[in-house]
């Protein structure tokens, strides 16, 4: 009886480190293919062989029934937080890493689990805050703005980060947020307007639209549907289109009450600011990449390789869209090119791959044409057509941009024996977890 309650107690144990396991690579954005693999690896090491994983977009349970006349042991665990967190992230890669090479027991590794949990995150919010004004001063030097213009975009985001974080520890729900940071953006660029005729703000409100889309999961819903996760999928699309909803809601009614102010504002046309040089694309979009990395608590040493691989993928994106005036296969090539060198990259500054990938590919998000095509179904008349095709052409542009980054991780990572057998019932390459998976029968 006693041997008994001791691998009861075992299991419990194991399968609640599980959970808390996927409950974190969840959270912090990872795929569900990706959360469901990590923890089927962790509870075979120890012990436990063909649990019953369940990952949606809320909760998390798994089982485990060791004879078939015996019920099942479960567990359930609740997703109530979303707060991006790479370097945990990292931190848990790294202890799940430890745990299957037999480092850590069990005991260790719940104890390392709790204290990367408890201890918060690693940088103060003063500079979160900066980074994501330095992301929006990335995207206006993207986009060929000028000095005053990057600068503008700096503290208007600035601000936008903390009216949103004012409002997130009230608990105000999302949609709410994202329309008082597109009402902000709006509002400030009239200000601006009405101080300084001269001054085009539109690009202001642009680089705020994608700091505010930046944080969107569009890219993991994809990637969830595209590894058979469609619930998930569903959920985070759902997710996504609220977010953006709100941010037009926000903008359009700022835009509104500068009508009534009297204050004229040109439209914000996403496709009109071009890029004006190689040296100022590339030098955005790493400055872009790098800065929504640091507002992602990624680890330092990751900064400089995740600019250098944005402004490769960026400077590639715009060659093949010079030659072939395809976007979407300018971004399939470049996510591709990501995909391939993220692996690679990642190994070397000892993070995982879904750390070098997501900010690569931010300078390239299209953002601005979903927001296009909602204004214009918004608009209603002769520019709803125009507004589905902008629509159409935003979802293509993020598939490909999904697609290709696992099509380059396929290629990329060195697919053994045993994982393959893994990533066959799995349906997908690696962007958080180990690659390999070792089985150890417990005497």
């Amino acid at each position: 009886m006693a041997a008994e309650t001791r691998d009861t107690r075992t299991l419990n144990l194991t399968l609640d480190l599980c959970l808390r396991v996927g409950e974190l690579l969840l959270s912090s954005g990872a795929g569900a293919a990706d959360v469901t693999a990590t923890m089927q690896s962790l509870a075979r090491h120890l012990g436990i062989r063909h649990p019953e994983i369940d990952v949606t977009f809320t909760s998390l349970a798994m089982s485990y029934q060791h004879d078939p006349e015996e019920p099942p042991v479960m567990q359930i665990r609740q997703v109530k937080q979303r707060d991006i967190d790479y370097d945990d992230l990292t931190k848990v890669d790294r202890l799940v890493r430890a745990v299957l090479t037999d480092e850590v027991d069990l005991a260790g590794a719940r104890a390392r689990l709790a204290g990367i949990v408890s201890s918060g995150h690693g940088s103060p919010r003063w500079l979160v805050t900066a980074a994501w004004g330095l992301m929006c001063g990335g995207v206006t030097l993207q986009l060929g703005g000028t000095l005053l213009v990057v600068g503008l975009a700096l503290v208007a985001a600035a601000f936008i980060d903390r009216v949103q974080l004012a409002m997130s520890r009230r608990r105000l729900p999302g949609f709410y947020q994202q329309v008082a940071g597109g009402l902000v953006a709006a509002l400030l660029a009239t200000a601006v307007a009405a101080a300084v005729p001269d001054t085009d703000v539109s690009l202001m409100v642009t680089a705020n639209i994608i700091m505010l889309l930046a944080g969107i999961g569009f890219m993991g819903a994809i990637q969830d549907a595209l590894t058979g996760f469609y619930v998930t999928a569903g959920a985070r699309v759902l997710e996504a289109l609220l977010a953006t909803a709100g941010i037009i809601a926000g903008v359009s009614g700022g835009l509104t009450l500068a009508g009534l102010l009297g204050v004229e504002i040109a439209r914000v046309d996403p496709g009109r600011a071009g890029w004006e040089g190689v040296g100022t694309l590339a030098l955005g979009s790493a400055v872009c990449a790098a800065a929504f990395a640091a507002a992602s608590y990624a680890p330092r040493r990751s900064l400089v390789p995740v600019a250098a691989v944005a402004s490769l993928a960026i400077l590639l994106y715009s060659a093949v869209l010079a030659g072939s005036d395809s976007r979407v296969w300018a971004a399939a090539i470049a996510a591709f090119a990501i995909g391939t060198v993220a692996y690679g990259v990642s190994g070397r500054v000892r993070v995982p791959p879904l750390v070098i990938v997501v900010p690569a590919i931010v300078p390239m998000l299209p953002g601005l044409t979903i927001y296009r095509g909602l204004s214009l179904l918004a608009e209603g008349g002769t520019s709803t057509s125009v507004g589905l095709l902008a629509l159409m052409q935003a979802a293509s542009v993020a598939v490909a941009l999904a697609s290709g980054v696992i099509l380059g991780e396929y290629l990329a990572q060195p697919l053994k024996r045993e994982v393959g057998r893994l990533e066959s019932r799995l349906a997908g390459p690696r962007l958080v977890g180990p690659l390999r998976v070792r089985a150890i029968r417990r005497r």
